[in-house]
């Protein structure tokens, strides 16, 4: 991965904590990481834990950054996400998978939040 994607994928994260929080949201994690995988942020809405995935995206190629969480990166998530409810001990803690696409083009910068954007998958 190159060093201009990291960064643009950095700023995309910091853009979502900050619309994130402005929607209501506890960020309790940051790039949470285990042998599954990594998950961007972890939140909290209400008594919800949220599992979020943030795809961001500085052109259209390829469609909205949205369509980057297909059936393969929502089955790691879920494994990523069930590794951390057991290593927390918080099995019984209503949890979804939100997803947040960022686009941020040449004059403007958009935020999208996909609530429950998937279930779990193994």
């Amino acid at each position: 991965m190159t060093f201009a994607r990291i960064s643009v994928g950095k700023q995309g994260e910091s853009l979502a904590a900050e619309f994130l929080r402005k929607n209501g949201y506890r960020i309790v994690e940051n790039n949470f990481r285990n042998r599954y995988g990594e998950i961007d942020i972890i939140a909290l809405e209400g008594k919800t834990l949220v599992f979020i995935e943030v795809k961001t995206k500085t052109n259209s190629k390829f469609g909205p950054p949205k369509m980057a969480v297909d059936l393969r990166k929502q089955r790691q998530l879920s494994k990523t996400a069930l590794a951390y409810l057991t290593q927390k001990r918080l099995n019984d803690c209503p949890a979804r998978f939100d997803v947040v696409g960022i686009s941020i083009m040449e004059d403007k910068t958009e935020v999208e939040l996909i609530r429950n954007a998937f279930e779990l998958c193994l």
